[in-house]
């Protein structure tokens, strides 16, 4: 089935470049070239787009892409609940669903991040494709603000959205809803939470 090897390729790309990015590079891109192109195409486009590119230079760039700026969040919970309440609930369904399914994260990061929810997508298929269809504004709203940052990671975050079903006219308006309004800002109750965005100190692994 190439939607799981879909979803597992491009919870590797859209992972922190540490030091062993040349080496996941290489597996992935190694694991594209046996799939059908027509799937892999905006896969492997990132892949080529981003060869050169010294992992710590690669590194700076993800930062600046997907920490600076609120509407570029890999945190796909974000979107639909920003700094409230509610967002820990949410955080709290998908770890359960997690755990239901006999998967447990190791990385530290939240559920709902989302190389965590492609990676939980390509072990179980049917649970991941259903938290991706739910999160399907999300992703259409990230991919756009990528677009117009002009980042590589578009295509990444493009191909995941090609391998959902069905149509997306209505998760596309609610993406543009977002973007003009931005998400809620309201901080109350997400004291068990890390803050969106923090990131390991230097030289901690992530």
């Amino acid at each position: 089935m190439i939607r799981p090897a879909l979803h597992q390729a491009a919870s590797l790309l859209l992972t922190y470049p540490d030091t062993d990015w040349p080496r996941r590079l290489g597996v992935v891109r190694a694991a594209l070239a046996q799939l059908p192109h027509k799937d892999t195409e905006l896969l492997l486009r990132f892949c080529d787009g981003v060869a050169e590119v010294p992992p710590l230079e690669l590194g700076a760039r993800y930062v600046a892409t997907f920490d600076r700026s609120r509407r570029r969040a890999l945190h796909l919970t974000y979107y639909t609940d920003g700094d409230t309440r509610r967002r820990g609930a949410s955080l709290a369904r998908l770890k359960a669903l997690f755990r239901a399914h006999g998967w447990e994260q190791g990385d530290g990061e939240l559920p709902d991040f989302l190389p965590a929810v492609l990676e939980f997508a390509a072990r179980c298929p049917e649970p991941g494709l259903a938290v991706l269809v739910e999160h399907r504004a999300a992703l259409e709203l990230l991919g756009h603000a990528l677009e117009k940052f002009r980042s590589p990671y578009a295509d990444a975050v493009r191909a995941v959205c090609r391998t959902l079903p069905g149509p997306a006219p209505a998760d596309h308006a609610e993406a543009l809803r977002l973007a003009r309004t931005g998400p809620p800002t309201e901080s109350v109750g997400l004291a068990p939470f890390p803050p969106h965005g923090s990131r390991p100190t230097e030289g901690a692994r992530r």
